[in-house]
């Protein structure tokens, strides 16, 4: 925010949240959210703002886009977590939008001169590397649970206070979170899984009793997990890593997640490759008949992907030959056969595997 910024002179406005936490962690902050104390939705217009907000005042700068939130409170209203009354009027202050916040590590904010404004010790928090609940009103939105096991896999270095996990626990036991819809479980799983330590995430909705509530049929065990974890030191895809999570469970869990269909085919596709590369591949063939499950002729930046995620579960995936493998088997000029073939769909068909076989075993000489 600039000074001279026409649109925000005069406006009692913070930087809050997640910005302000990885400030103080010396990371590099991505979005930044604003706060408006003491400002109507009157006066927001009239300087250029945009409305975007439904449930509540939230604008759009005129210029940078970023969103203002006028300060706001909520109350309780009803089950999971849309079940929630705002009040945001003029006479909100600061502190009251801080203390609706999840975590104390996100209930920071910033004024525009820099000074730090952190009346739940939020800093000390991250000193401490220590992730609590602001206050009992935790227990009210399950978003929150699924926040703090997400918060958990990025910031891996920091602990779950005792009382924040008993919260948490309560939450599943209240039936809170049985309020949440798959897109939205969905959209904090998807940041989960591209932090650090995906599989963190999963121990901490395990530890509090949710994962079976939220997840339905995601088995979770030791190989699951270190699989999860190479991915992640590895820089695999949200795709990739998705599969590996879901490696070991049913169909059901797809339903449930309503993830992207991109995760739902590496998924869908890898436990069966998995088990193809236990049985051996021994030569030309099974290498053949690998990249054709895979359908390597229409999508081979998807089968060099299975490959790399496999390897997180083997080890043993030679990842530089099998991109010679896909490379000499493409190479095959579909074409030209099927004009040698003269239009006959069985002898094409027979002839490219033909040519891509000889192709393959002139790799294993």
């Amino acid at each position: 925010m600039k000074a001279t910024d026409p649109a925000v002179t005069g406006l009692e406005v913070y930087v809050v949240g997640g910005a302000v936490r990885d400030d103080l962690l010396g990371l590099t902050a991505g979005d930044r959210d604003w706060v408006v104390v003491g400002a109507t939705p009157e006066q927001m217009a009239a300087r250029g703002f945009v409305p975007v907000g439904g449930d509540f005042p939230v604008f759009l700068h005129p210029h940078t886009h970023e969103e203002y939130a006028l300060a706001r409170t909520e109350r309780k209203s009803g089950r999971g977590y849309k079940g929630f009354v705002f009040h945001a009027g003029s006479d909100v202050t600061l502190t009251e939008d801080l203390q609706r916040r999840d975590l104390t590590v996100n209930a920071m904010a910033r004024s525009a001169d820099g000074t730090l404004i952190d009346p739940l010790n939020g800093q000390a928090d991250i000193r401490d590397r220590v992730l609590r609940h602001v206050g009992p009103a935790f227990t009210e939105d399950p978003v929150r649970l699924l926040r703090l096991a997400r918060f958990a896999a990025r910031f891996s270095d920091f602990s779950i206070a005792p009382e924040t996990l008993a919260l948490a626990r309560q939450l599943v036991l209240d039936g809170e979170v049985d309020a949440l819809v798959p897109e939205r479980v969905w959209q904090e799983f998807a940041k989960g899984l591209m932090s650090s330590r995906p599989d963190r995430m999963i121990d901490v909705l395990l530890e509090c009793g949710a994962l079976p509530r939220i997840a339905p049929g995601l088995e979770w065990n030791e190989d699951v997990r270190a699989g999860l974890r190479k991915a992640a030191l590895r820089g695999l895809d949200l795709s990739q890593r998705y599969a590996l999570m879901c490696q070991a469970s049913d169909d059901h869990l797809h339903k449930v997640l309503r993830a992207p269909t991109a995760c739902h085919d590496m998924a869908r596709l890898f436990s069966p490759m998995l088990d193809r590369l236990a049985t051996g591949m021994f030569g030309a063939e099974s290498w053949l008949d690998l990249l054709e499950f895979c359908d390597v002729w229409r999508r081979p930046d998807r089968c060099v992907a299975l490959l790399a995620a496999a390897d997180c579960v083997r080890g043993d995936v030679d990842l530089a030959a099998w991109a010679d493998r896909i490379q000499a088997a493409r190479a095959i000029d579909a074409g030209a056969i099927a004009r040698a073939a003269g239009g006959d769909v069985g002898r094409i068909r027979q002839d490219l595997r033909t040519a891509r076989l000889q192709a393959l075993e002139a790799l294993a000489v």
